[in-house]
């Protein structure tokens, strides 16, 4: 079976990522290319050269210019300023700097506000924000829309021909924004219609007739108030899945403009800063791939052990990587955190070295392409404070800017030693998982989460986990991918569903795959409805159990499961299952009425086997270790990392990094050529070495 779903699914897979797009985009040899943004606007000109200049000289190989420059490059309506831009970019021509063109759809200028201000979102009390600020004009306004098309062609028409632009960014950080606008409210009203065709349909939908909720006409519906308390839930998944493809369909309105003006190795992306559950990432169909935004340390997450805070939390970056990369083959990363922000609420220096890591970590994921913002820290607006690759003087390099500088030092190193046969260890890629991933499943659950303990990206986290810890190459993928390539598929709490889905599931298993499914799958239907039969009946052919019902705790009153010898913790969420024969039992629940009751199960079904965990447990300790039982089951061989110690491959090389508190000794063949760090991987360090073609290490 390992053979299998091995090292042949693994070579489909790369054949899928390095596909002819991707080579004409990122050239293999190049591994990445590395950039920095460049805000001209905010500095003299005669700083600019000097800027430029050393900006190359630390190895930098692109910029990144306009990005909310809309007031300088159209200081009236109509009236267009390209010459400042024009010397900008000759500059960074001349110092053999690539070029990234912005739309600044982000912050129109104050007159387009003052002249139009309905293109100004309105909260749900008909509250406008201001100019200001940024991601203050509604994409579902119909005149920002139009109008922002004709400010995007000049700059497309005047940048067409230019050799120095390598790409084009639309927006800045694109997310979900809820609009109460006028135009907001009828293009609802327009999607719904779109969606349902008739008034009937919907009212079925929605389920209208509980609370007398019916409607004869769309011109009746209104956006629904998330404030306000037992808003219809079919409503507001509605308005969730609109506002989504509002964002998605504002950035494919602008690369549509952009793609029929310019050449095609100028390319098109966006920066999104995830944010997975907003349904933006990978809904836009006009970009040539996609990249991200990353911080890793403000003051949020405390990493692991006392000091972790000045790391950042594996998952944060790691995520990203696997969650990108499986919608886009090419990806980068737009923004990569430079040193310390000024936004958060707590902004503590980064440790030493912690940027260097996270370069290398977002490399390891397979990005084709990394940036940071910004070059210089900026004097005044609302990010002073926040550092740069140099620091206020606009010429002393931060530790940051020398982290970058030292990346890119080293990669121009492996670049030289590339490994062309591009081993891949094949017990990695025999481990390789899925991660099942649909934006209707977090909307359903978090509008009606039945406890507030229950928080659904943090149930995902707790089997993505384990699994980098196991030193599986994870990918999230959608449920109409092919499952064939994965020897796991997980599916964490995968709430909606329909019948085909499930039949695609038992094929899967069937034919040889290990799906793992967790509490809260299988509950409703598509449109988020209960189905109507037993408590989630469709799934139980599948997992060879019935699930009696379902249990949550008050906090602070814990109840535990027990597996093996161990006893695990557990408050927000449980289901007690009744296992078929044939259904092994995996654990157990220790307390309450239901004492003794399976809380997880397994079974073998064809070639394949199916897991069911029951129960979201505290912290996620037992979800590690149904997932441990499981690839030792199924003889799946997996590592036993420290956590926060990541090891991926690409490109016939290895890379590890270490977000633990202790030094970790990896093991590396005595030969192996390591050209970043050494076999000893220090908390906060990197290790860089080439796969051995014979030992495959």
């Amino acid at each position: 079976m390992k053979r299998i779903f091995g090292l042949a699914c693994f070579l489909l897979l790369i054949t899928n990522v390095y596909s002819v797009k991707e080579y004409r985009l990122f050239p293999k040899d190049q591994l990445i290319t590395t950039g920095v943004y460049y805000y001209p606007e905010h500095w003299n000109q005669n700083q600019w050269e000097r800027d430029l200049k050393k900006m190359s000289e630390m190895g930098f190989e692109y910029t990144h210019f306009a990005e909310f420059a809309w007031a300088q490059l159209e200081p009236a309506p109509g009236k267009y300023d390209f010459g400042w831009l024009d010397k900008a970019v000759e500059l960074a021509g001349k110092y053999n700097l690539k070029v990234i063109m912005c739309t600044s759809t982000a912050t129109p200028p104050v007159w387009l506000v003052r002249q139009h201000p309905d293109v100004l979102m309105k909260d749900e009390n008909g509250v406008s924000v201001d100019h200001g600020s940024r991601q203050h004009a509604s994409f579902s306004n119909n005149f920002y829309r139009e109008y922002s098309q004709k400010m995007i062609a000049e700059l497309a028409k005047h940048y067409a021909g230019n050799p120095h632009i390598m790409g084009w960014q639309l927006d800045n950080e694109p997310k979900v924004y809820y609009d109460y606008g006028t135009d907001a409210q009828q293009r609802f009203r327009d999607w719904l219609k779109n969606k349902y065709k008739s008034i009937d349909a919907l009212n079925s939908t929605w389920g209208t007739a509980f609370w007398s909720e019916w409607y004869s006409d769309f011109s009746q519906i209104n956006i629904p108030r998330h404030s306000q308390w037992g808003m219809n839930l079919n409503q507001r998944l509605d308005h969730s899945r609109f506002v989504a493809s509002e964002t998605s369909s504002f950035l494919d309105e602008q690369a549509k403009t952009i793609r029929a003006i310019v050449p095609p190795n100028q390319w098109i992306t966006t920066n999104y800063a995830p944010g997975y559950k907003d349904g933006t990432i990978g809904a836009s169909k006009e970009l040539d791939f996609i990249t991200y935004t990353r911080y890793m340390v403000h003051g949020d997450n405390d990493g692991i052990g006392e000091k972790g805070y000045r790391l950042g939390d594996f998952a944060t970056l790691g995520m990203a990587n696997d969650f990108i990369r499986p919608l886009s083959g090419a990806y980068g990363v737009m923004e990569l955190q430079p040193g310390q922000v000024n936004w958060g609420d707590y902004n503590p220096q980064p440790a030493p070295g912690a940027v260097k890591m996270w370069l290398w970590h977002q490399f390891a994921g397979g990005s084709q392409l990394v940036c940071t913002y910004r070059y210089r820290a900026p004097l005044y607006g609302y990010e002073q404070y926040h550092y740069g690759i140099v620091s206020y003087d606009g010429v002393t390099p931060t530790p940051g800017g020398l982290d970058f500088q030292d990346f890119i030092k080293d990669i121009n190193v492996l670049r030289n030693n590339i490994d062309t046969k591009r081993t891949v260890p094949e017990e990695y890629t025999n481990r390789r998982t899925a991660i099942l991933f649909n934006n209707d499943n977090i909307w359903g659950m978090e509008q009606n989460k039945q406890t507030k303990q229950w928080n659904s990206m943090e149930h995902i986290t707790k089997y993505y986990r384990p699994l980098k810890q196991f030193g599986a190459p994870v990918d999230f993928i959608r449920d109409d991918f092919n499952f064939k390539q994965y020897p796991v598929l997980i599916a964490p709490a995968y709430q909606q569903i329909d019948t085909a889905l499930i039949q695609k599931m038992t094929d899967y298993v069937i034919n040889g795959g290990n799906l793992v499914l967790s509490c809260r799958t299988g509950h409703k239907d598509r449109e988020a409805h209960l189905w109507e039969a037993r408590y989630a009946e469709p799934i139980y052919d599948l997992i060879g159990s019935e699930i009696d019902f379902y249990d949550m705790l008050v906090p602070g009153n814990l109840n535990y499961i027990s597996m093996g010898m161990k006893h695990y913790e557990w408050t927000s969420w449980a289901e007690i299952l009744s296992p078929k024969l044939n259904t092994e039992v995996w654990a157990i629940f220790k307390d309450d009425f239901y004492e003794g009751k399976p809380a997880v199960t397994f079974r073998r079904l064809g070639k394949g086997t199916v897991t069911y965990v029951g129960v979201d447990t505290r912290d996620g300790d037992l979800e590690a270790q149904v997932l441990r039982k499981l690839y030792n089951t199924v003889s799946i061989p997996i590592t036993d990392y420290p956590k926060g110690v990541v090891v991926e491959y690409r490109d016939g090389f290895g890379v590890a990094v270490n977000y633990g508190e202790a030094a970790y000794d990896l093991s590396l063949p005595w030969h192996a050529k390591v050209f970043v760090g050494n076999k000893r991987l220090e908390s906060g360090g990197v290790t860089v070495w080439k796969v051995d073609a014979e030992n495959k290490n």
